[in-house]
């Protein structure tokens, strides 16, 4: 990672960590969700958010993993506040019943880290019949946000602080898909391409932070949405390609980010000063870079919200 750890106008760069971009932080009172936390990036950002005094909420769908991190946490720092909840994202009824659980236990929520997600999968369909990546990446988060944004709306009115949303996509979204988003071809199995697909999801990811960051701001609401790209990473996120899995680890891992140096543009986007006000941007390497021109698309991202509504209900 030395050949691309020149820094940017943020004061940070490539090879920067979560543990640094956070420094001298106070995050005391602050409560946050993570999704997918029981590994990887999540894991790394639920560690750091801790150690900067935030409550997090481990939202995970395996929750024996979860609390072995949780445990490796308080095991390092005692005072750290940190739960573990479940949530299946490739199931309605459960982000339904985390959604409501969470909001029964009267916690207020200033952050939202909608990482969680699936990498080129065979084709199967979710619990709700749509495809495992778009349902897990996208459609999963966007049901989960939208269920916990009262929550969220009443933090921001009662603390009188900026409450943020923070979208986890990667430079996949880069693939051509002509029309942006073929929604008339999410469950065609006969025209599969798994990577494609993934590509798909992850674009839809910053379109969805795109829109909702324009209707709170049209709504008047102080808080943020925004994606990122937390770069190449070597994690378990190509299990189902076992072989190729091996050959990533083994031959680029010292050209690609280790976990902490992944974890940093979630922490940063989440937590740091310098991102406040600044909604429906997209963050790569702790500083802003500019998307696809497709990720850009307004009227696509229009049109995915109302599909993802008409989805969701």
């Amino acid at each position: 990672m030395w050949l691309f750890s020149r820094k940017g106008p943020s004061g940070f760069s490539a090879t920067s960590t979560a543990e640094e971009v956070t420094e001298g932080i106070d995050g005391t009172g602050l409560t946050a969700i993570i999704t997918g936390a029981s590994s990887g990036i999540g894991a790394e950002s639920a560690r750091v958010l801790a150690l900067r005094g935030v409550h997090v909420i481990m939202a995970v769908r395996n929750t024996a993993s979860g609390n072995t991190v949780k445990e490796t946490i308080l095991k390092d720092l005692s005072t750290a506040k940190v739960d573990v909840m479940d949530l299946d994202l490739c199931s309605m009824a459960s982000i339904r019943k985390f959604a409501s659980d969470f909001t029964s236990m009267g916690l207020p929520l200033n952050i939202l880290v909608n990482n969680a997600g699936v990498m080129a999968t065979p084709f199967m369909l979710s619990q709700d019949n749509i495809e495992l990546q778009f349902a897990t990446n996208h459609v999963g988060h966007f049901l989960l946000t939208n269920l916990l944004l009262e929550t969220m709306k009443n933090t921001v009115y009662e603390s009188k602080i900026e409450g943020r949303i923070v979208n986890v996509s990667s430079n996949a979204h880069l693939v051509p898909y002509g029309g942006g988003i073929r929604f008339d071809k999410i469950n065609d199995k006969s025209g599969y391409n798994s990577i494609q697909a993934y590509g798909q999801s992850k674009l839809a990811n910053i379109l969805h932070a795109t829109e909702l960051n324009r209707r709170l701001k049209e709504e008047g609401v102080t808080i943020i949405a925004n994606s990122v790209h937390p770069g190449a990473i070597v994690t378990n996120i190509l299990r189902y390609h076992g072989f190729l899995n091996g050959i990533v680890n083994w031959t680029i891992k010292y050209l690609v980010k280790n976990i902490k140096q992944g974890a940093a543009t979630i922490c940063y986007v989440a937590l740091h000063p310098q991102v406040k006000g600044l909604g429906g941007k997209y963050f790569v390497d702790s500083n802003l870079a500019d998307p696809s021109s497709q990720a850009k698309d307004m009227e696509l991202a229009k049109k995915l919200w109302d599909f993802s509504m008409t989805l969701t209900n």
